[in-house]
């Protein structure tokens, strides 16, 4: 094999410049008592994310790709024989707004809702009640049939790849299903096609012979990827993409994620628990909490100024690559365990775990308020807010 030119570290770097690929950097003293072999001058501190290229407040002009409004998603459950069933509410009525091209995150505690929120947009599980507008259109009302015809523009990325793909096909023909089974392709097209899709996720071209298991964990999730583009969607749903994989193929799935959304103008509804994944990804970030949306604004406004108390803590918790700022932080911790969503506390969902709660938190509920600058937030003590300035 003939030595790779360049830097070394090129192929997964975001601030390759053009010497990069031609030139490998020395090893030289940046600063007093720190090496490093590097081209470019970064400089700065260190931070948990590189925050996506969008400004925080920013309108989200023409009309939406996705208009989520008043969604509900209860599930009847029976845990006594005897007893009439009780129903949990999953997801408790959220709106949301995704512009094409854009990111939203959603984030939350296991239990909170925001994978059923996933789900029900793209019409995997019937919403109880609600719209899902999605270019111009109800998802809701329509029958599984012309539901069906509108899959090609709106597909889902799983939180386990190997789960996701048949471990009796291989690779090749997993990717090439969705074109089968639309009429898309078939024969040398499907598998040109094919070809083209693996090389678009970073994927040799003799990865179409292997099963899913003969492949890591991350290159599983590309093929999922594949999988999901092979149909040019204009949004796709990523719940928790990269949770199941370690830190370093963490960071390379979400980096081909961004340059994919730059190339094929994709939206992504973005799913996760982590804050500096959501933070990486999205431009704007909605908080859910017990099947409520609690607050929702530009990424850098709420990782700047959160307005509710669980927002703070969530946010707390996130860890600092700086031991000296990690050890000076005050820190939120969230007391209690989530309620049962069957019986939710009555009044504000959050004043059971809450260290703030006042006697009107434990008997009216907080609407979603409007405060500045594209911010919003369920909390009567969001500064701010305008008495009936509901979302």
């Amino acid at each position: 094999h003939r030595p790779k030119r360049g830097c070394p570290f090129l192929p997964r770097c975001r601030f390759a410049l053009e010497r990069c690929a031609t030139e490998a950097p020395p090893l030289e003293e940046k600063a007093q008592g720190q090496w490093a072999a590097c081209w470019a001058e970064l400089g700065g501190p260190p931070t948990t994310a590189t925050p996506a290229p969008a400004a925080a407040a920013e309108a989200q002009d023409g009309e939406p790709l996705l208009s989520v409004r008043g969604l509900r998603v209860h599930f009847p459950v029976r845990r006594w024989p005897w007893r009439p069933p009780m129903v949990v509410r999953a997801v408790d009525g959220i709106d949301l707004e995704l512009a094409p091209g854009r990111t939203l995150g959603v984030v939350g505690e296991s239990g909170c809702g925001k994978t059923t929120a996933g789900r029900a947009v793209l019409r995997l599980i019937r919403p109880t009640a609600g719209a899902v507008v999605f270019q111009g259109q109800d998802l809701v009302p329509l029958p599984e049939e012309q539901v069906r015809s509108l899959r090609p523009r709106m597909q889902m990325v799983f939180q386990d790849p190997y789960g996701s793909l048949d471990p009796r096909m291989r690779v090749r023909d997993a990717v090439a299903e969705p074109l089968v089974v639309h009429g898309v392709a078939r024969g040398a097209e499907a598998r040109r096609r094919v070809e083209e899709l693996l090389e678009m996720v970073g994927l040799p071209a003799d990865a179409g012979d292997r099963y899913p298991h003969q492949l890591s964990g991350g290159q599983r999730q590309r093929v999922s990827i594949a999988r999901a583009l092979a149909l040019r969607p204009a949004l796709i749903v990523a719940d928790e993409p990269t949770s199941a994989l370690d830190v370093s193929v963490r960071a390379q799935i979400l980096n081909l994620m961004r340059r994919l959304q730059d190339q094929l103008g994709l939206a992504y509804l973005f799913i996760s628990h982590d804050l500096s994944v959501i933070r990486h990804m999205s431009n704007w970030v909605a908080v859910m909490y017990l099947g409520r949306v609690v607050e929702l604004a530009g990424r850098d406004t709420l990782y700047r100024d959160p307005q509710h108390p669980y927002t703070r803590a969530l946010l707390s918790a996130v860890p600092v690559p700086d031991p000296v700022v990690e050890r000076s932080r005050r820190r939120s911790p969230i007391r209690g365990d989530v309620p049962d969503p069957a019986r939710p506390p009555a009044g504000c969902r959050f004043h059971t775990r809450c260290p703030l709660a006042f006697d009107r938190c434990r008997t009216e509920e907080p609407p979603l308020r409007r405060l500045q600058d594209g911010h919003w937030a369920a909390c009567f003590l969001a500064s701010g807010a305008a008495d009936g300035d509901a979302a």
